[in-house]
């Protein structure tokens, strides 16, 4: 009986050629061509019978896109998940999915492998890698673009000596990955950090100077930190994060250019197209900032940073991330609102938040008549804050101060 393998299949170049490769590599092993549509608007029926055509035992298409979004996507944007603070992690958000439904496909059909199209470069075979390993660590897994060490050049030569159907060519220098959550570019002339993007990178955003002269305005719905509606309508994360890219990328908002900290040691120019990711982190922090405590929010900004670190090296599946989540979780109870945004020509502002467990309190905060803040009470916290400062600088400071001064004395002139 022949073995198999589950094959993360895209339909492009590196993994079709995989089709026909692991067999000739693996003596005989049968390749199931899995697709999971996580909103990259391919074609997916004939991604399927061109997995088919190449030599695949079996194609299997399956819609994750409802998945992404509940139980990763939407969970990130309530961590607040933003690597170094610019990219939304679009592409490292899919790929614990991906891996989930790999091993999943591989116990249904049992095959004792699966694959994926991830190089030797790049932080997804590491995401892929570890993931498949924490979930099943009895897998094989197979990486061809990993082993075969084929140039792009070669890989198209391949092909064609196969009679395998490529979209690819030598001139097509970039490296795409595309999902609801967002779109990632490298390779060819973004390589160089010096040289701006040129036009042809950006597919979901128009250029600002292009964009619409009137401004938009939207308005955000959360329950518990997840958006649940969009400009007063209630629908799914899916729907509300096509409107979002839509609607934001027509209004140029959404573009990231990113000299990034890769996993493996190298730093790498990335271009991410991420509309409604960029949107909705902003709005979500927006309502944070309303219902969240001063010492909740600064703590938050930790795991947040935590959070998204785990995501990046590919360890959403590690006990601290669940531990982390259980935080995020408690931290969201209280972050439901509206929020209201205005966009124009690649601008993004917050312009009006409320929510009915907002911690902003009009009496406390107003100048005006009402005012019932006790302005006397200050006096005294004023003391007790700074009494320790006070004491250490008369006893320790002072003196160090005065023989070596932090500031040269300063002279005002009459």
């Amino acid at each position: 009986m022949s073995k198999s393998v589950v094959l993360a299949y895209s339909g492009g170049l590196d993994t079709s050629v995989a089709i026909k490769w692991i067999p000739e590599k693996y003596d005989g092993m049968e390749v199931i061509a899995l697709t999971i549509d996580l909103g990259s608007e391919k074609a997916l029926p004939e991604i399927r019978q061109r997995a088919l055509n190449v030599g695949a035992k079996k194609a299997l298409v399956v819609d994750g896109r409802d998945l992404f979004m509940k139980y990763f996507a939407f969970p990130a944007l309530q961590a607040g998940a933003m690597y170094e603070k610019e990219y939304p992690l679009a592409t490292a958000i899919g790929r614990p999915l991906i891996a989930k439904l790999l091993v999943d496909v591989a116990h249904e059909h049992g095959a004792s492998a699966v694959a994926h199209g991830c190089t030797g470069k790049g932080n997804d075979q590491v995401r892929m890698d570890v993931s498949v390993k924490t979930l099943d660590a009895n897998l094989e897994i197979i990486a061809p673009v990993r082993e075969w060490k084929m140039s792009r050049p070669a890989e198209i030569e391949y092909a064609r000596q196969n009679n395998i159907p490529i979209p690819a060519t030598v001139d097509s220098p970039y490296s795409t990955d595309v999902n609801l959550w967002g779109r990632s570019v490298e390779a060819g002339v973004l390589e160089d950090p010096w040289q701006e993007p040129p036009g042809d990178v950006w597919l979901w955003t128009k250029n600002p100077e292009d964009a619409p002269a009137k401004a938009r305005y939207v308005e955000i719905e959360f329950e518990q930190g997840i958006p649940v509606g969009l400009d007063g309508e209630e629908m799914d994360g899916v729907k509300l994060v096509q409107q979002l890219n839509d609607i934001a990328g027509e209004h140029g908002i959404g573009r990231v250019d990113h000299l990034e900290n890769r996993l493996v040691g190298i730093k790498t120019r990335e271009i991410y197209e991420a509309p409604a990711a960029v949107v909705l982190h902003k709005a979500h922090q927006a309502l944070e900032d309303m219902t969240l405590a001063r010492d909740q929010a600064i703590f938050k900004n930790i795991v947040s940073e935590q959070v998204s670190k785990l995501i990046y090296d590919g360890l959403w599946f590690s006990a601290l991330h669940q531990d982390l989540r259980a935080y995020v979780e408690s931290s969201q109870r209280h972050v439901t609102g509206t929020v209201r945004l205005k966009m124009y020509k690649g601008g993004l502002m917050i312009v009006g938040r409320k929510s009915p467990k907002s911690l902003y309190n009009f009496d406390l905060a107003t100048y005006d008549e009402g005012d019932s803040f006790d302005q006397d009470a200050a006096l005294g916290f004023i003391k007790l804050h700074g009494l320790s400062l006070q004491n250490q600088a008369n006893i320790q400071m002072l003196p160090e101060q005065q023989a070596q001064p932090m500031l040269p004395e300063t002279k005002v002139e009459q």
